[in-house]
């Protein structure tokens, strides 16, 4: 369910009339029905009880209305503290990104804040994770966007998006994985060729934290070929000399052309956050406003429920 099935369950609760929502939200009163019944069938609870006239929430309504009432009044107050900074703040803000961040989530990000910022000016430099943190420390970057903290906890950070990393393979015949085979065991995992970062990655880390939480060792994994790139570590698997594990984020194109296929392992899942990390006493208006910012993104563009 995204954000606007959630606005018009909330637009309905206060006037308890779906044509009436209907005209607030600029859409058909069959689209608005549609919306509603999408919500409850994602939620799988009854949210109104319908009369011939008006609607009322049921209890379950209740709880999703507290909570709705709460994102909505979020999302109204940082609009307005972001129309008020909009024409004041300027100056630089350098970033340090991660590979899978820097290539695949902040670009976006980044565009539409520069529409709202048009007087910062945005410098994006892509590093491992490692790196980034010794930039940081360096004041050579303002904000830092890596996949793990755990390493760095005399930093602020914050979690702004979840991600999940997957076992991938060729889509093609010469994938190392048979095409009738949909999963693999964790056995199968160790006895497979795996392409992988280097080590300092913020992907690496992950995967390997993983791997020990589940009594794992990952210097075991059969690592035939270690690449900074992760478009190179595509390219090598979409040839099938081997498999790698990989952000979904960084995958959706060639899973939809069928260039790679995703192969999940019995009883492992591998989720994760994107983190903004930062020193708190040295943070400037643009850094501030940044942060800000990409909370508001990914609740409108990312919220699910």
């Amino acid at each position: 369910m995204n954000l606007e099935h959630l606005k018009a369950f909330y637009i309905l609760s206060n006037n308890q009339n779906f044509s009436e929502t209907a005209k607030v939200l600029h859409l058909a009163q069959p689209t608005v029905s549609l919306q509603i019944k999408n919500l409850e069938q994602a939620l799988d609870v009854t949210l109104f009880e319908r009369t011939t006239k008006k609607v009322k929430l049921t209890p379950s309504g209740y709880i999703l209305y507290k909570y709705a009432n709460q994102i909505f009044s979020l999302v109204k107050q940082t609009e307005k503290e972001l129309d008020t900074l909009s024409d004041t703040i300027h100056g630089d803000l350098n970033i340090g990104a991660s590979l899978t961040i820097g290539e695949h989530i902040l670009p976006y990000v980044l565009g539409r804040f520069r529409k709202e910022f048009p007087n910062v000016h945005l410098y994006l430099k892509v590093y491992n994770s490692q790196q980034i943190m010794e930039h940081l420390g360096n004041d050579e970057i303002d904000l830092g966007f890596i996949e793990s903290t755990n390493h760095y906890p005399e930093y602020s950070q914050l979690a702004f998006l979840e991600d999940e990393l997957v076992v991938t393979t060729s889509g093609s015949t010469t994938s190392p994985i048979s095409a009738q085979k949909q999963n693999i065991s964790a056995q199968e995992l160790f006895e497979l060729p795996i392409i992988m970062r280097e080590r300092g990655s913020g992907t690496r880390q992950v995967v390997e934290s993983h791997l020990r939480n589940h009594g794992l060792d990952p210097e075991k994994l059969d690592v035939i070929m270690e690449l900074e790139h992760t478009e190179s570590i595509k390219s090598v698997v979409e040839s099938g000399l081997g498999i790698m594990i990989i952000s979904k984020n960084a995958i959706k194109k060639e899973l939809e052309l069928g260039t790679l296929r995703q192969v999940p392992i019995n009883g492992i899942r591998m989720r994760r956050f994107f983190y903004a990390v930062y020193n708190e006493q040295k943070l400037t208006l643009p850094s501030e406003s940044f942060l800000t910012f990409i909370q508001k993104y990914y609740l409108e563009e990312h919220f699910n429920i």
